[in-house]
């Protein structure tokens, strides 16, 4: 039995210069590191990260969940077996004490899971995606959705929507969709501006446009598709992460978006327009992330062609995932670690939503680090897709590259077109 033999942690910063927590766990066969991302556009319903408050960073510093990996998270793991992954991490809830992950803190509950999981690849000598991986071993290298244009709380834009996405459903190969990608984002960003003065870019690393209407916004993707010389729909797609809880009024019970306020219906009618209008195939957060009657009738009306993709709704919760399967209010889940809180959680609810028949996206965070877990994630569990942000940027890339290394090791599918939801 490999035993963990010490835990430590410390305060780094994430892509936003933003302080996040760092974790090391160590074996006598090797040690894991792992470093938490944190959440501009966060939902309601998330595992709760740990901010120290106060001057300090601006009241974002990390201290306190550091201090509570190093004084209550790292006794209860030392000395435990660090392959059991599923009974560290129950006993790392067993200690928060809450559902929600509160009282310690997500970041530092996570980043202690993470980290045993890379200690238990290195223990036995395996990469992550192996080591992750159920008996039946590894999945396909998912299906790449690559943010072009970005709005709403990831820029300082007029746009509303989040992000605009494109997703290479015509590759036959991961570097192929790679390739494919950045050609259409090159061609895009060449409409947005010059190599002298290229248009600024977001949180993401998607280009900032200067519109402030989200048919604008498709059009200019649409275009760059054309310009790279890919046919919209059937090489290239677009997705789009609406964020609509964030310019939702629940008092009001209405949408801002652009320049009007729109009710339920008629934001149904606006989302259920572009995709008539436009070769979208997948849509994220259409709706607010509570608004349960409005996501079974958008479901009614377009679920049958296009992936309706929760994140804000289900928060990679497995309560909310279920009442969505019994709603049919989704096909498909964003899968984000720390929303969870832990691995085993994160693998609960991606397990579930594949026997459930909805397609999970496994997805980055606004504020990334170039940890690149996710990747392996993606492929151990045979996610489907990826969301990760632009080809651009250090912590971006990160997960792109781990890809391209899994890709050439690994003789695995690539998951293509067939990982888009809808599936049922």
């Amino acid at each position: 039995m490999t035993a963990i033999e010490g835990v430590e942690a410390w305060e780094v910063l994430d892509s936003r210069g933003d302080p996040t927590v760092r974790v090391r766990v160590e074996t006598a066969d090797g040690t894991g590191t792992f470093t938490v991302p944190a959440g501009a556009s966060t939902g309601a319903h998330e595992a709760v990260e740990r901010r120290d408050g106060g001057d300090r960073y601006g009241g974002r510093g990390v201290r306190g969940a550091v201090a509570a990996v190093r004084e209550e998270l790292a006794p209860v793991v030392t000395g435990r077996r660090v392959t059991d992954q599923r009974g560290i991490d129950e006993a790392l809830v067993d200690r928060d004490g809450t559902d929600d992950l509160s009282r310690l803190g997500a970041n530092a509950v996570l980043g202690v899971s993470g980290a045993v999981a890379h200690a238990a690849a290195a223990a036995t000598d395996r990469p992550l995606y192996e080591s992750l991986a159920p008996a039946s071993g590894p999945g396909a290298i998912p299906l790449p959705m690559v943010n072009i244009l970005s709005g709403g709380l990831h820029a300082a834009a007029d746009l509303p929507i989040q992000d605009v996405l494109v997703v290479p459903v015509g590759a036959a190969t991961y570097p192929e969709a790679l390739e494919t990608a950045w050609e259409v984002r090159h061609a895009t960003g060449a409409r947005l501006g010059t190599d002298d003065h290229p248009p600024p870019v977001a949180d993401e690393g998607g280009f900032v446009p200067p519109v402030a209407d989200a048919t604008a916004a498709f059009d200019l993707v649409v275009e760059g598709i054309r310009d790279a010389g890919y046919v919209p729909g059937d090489e290239v797609a677009i997705a789009v992460d609406v964020a609509a809880t964030h310019f939702h009024d629940s008092d009001a019970d209405r949408y801002a978006l652009g320049g009007e306020t729109v009710d339920r219906e008629a934001m149904i009618d606006r989302v259920s327009g572009w995709v008539e209008a436009y070769p979208v195939r997948s849509i994220e957060d259409p709706l607010a992330e509570d608004d349960w009657r409005g996501w079974e009738r958008l479901a009614g009306r377009v679920g049958d062609r296009v992936q309706l993709l929760g994140d804000d709704l289900l928060a990679t919760n497995a309560d909310r995932l279920d009442r969505a399967v019994d709603a049919d209010a989704a096909n498909a889940v964003l899968i984000k670690p720390n929303q969870a809180g832990t691995i085993t959680r994160t693998r609960r609810v991606l397990e579930r939503a594949r026997a459930a028949g909805l397609a999970p996206v496994v997805s980055a965070r606004s504020g990334e680090t170039c940890d690149a877990t996710i990747a392996d994630l993606a492929v151990a569990l045979d996610a489907g897709q990826l969301k990760v942000g632009s080809l651009a940027r250090s912590e971006r890339l990160a997960k792109y590259n781990r890809l391209l290394g899994i890709d050439r090791a690994y003789d695995g599918d690539f998951a293509a077109a067939a990982a888009l939801a809808p599936r049922r």
